[in-house]
């Protein structure tokens, strides 16, 4: 622990963003088993292996990033400086988008069949 401890309710804070992180990466989780699982074959070969495979690493990405930015939030906080930028949720909201897209293809295909 590095400078000086910041205001409880700013740590706080900052903790219940990284929790709230945490629960994306576990809903991306249950997503990609659920798919893994549930979901029946797709008029695309190994489509659904695919879709799966890609919610699983997400969510992993997610749960490493947030501790990443956790921590250095945390840092920023104690040392009195500007709070780390992130442009890792637009890169997750275009990862969901185009995982969207593709199962917005998938359906029609599976419709136009």
């Amino acid at each position: 622990m590095v400078g000086e401890k910041p205001d409880y309710r700013f740590s706080l804070a900052n903790e219940r963003t990284f929790l709230a992180w945490i629960r994306t990466a576990l809903a991306l989780l249950a997503g990609g088993l659920a798919c893994a699982q549930f979901l029946p074959p797709l008029p695309i070969e190994h489509l659904r292996e695919i879709i799966a495979v890609a919610l699983l690493l997400l969510g992993g990405v997610v749960a490493v990033r947030a501790v990443d930015h956790w921590a250095r939030t945390e840092k920023a906080m104690r040392l009195g400086t500007d709070l780390p930028k992130s442009r890792f949720p637009a890169i997750l909201a275009l990862f969901v988008a185009a995982g969207a897209l593709l199962l917005v293809m998938a359906v029609i295909i599976k419709a136009v069949q």
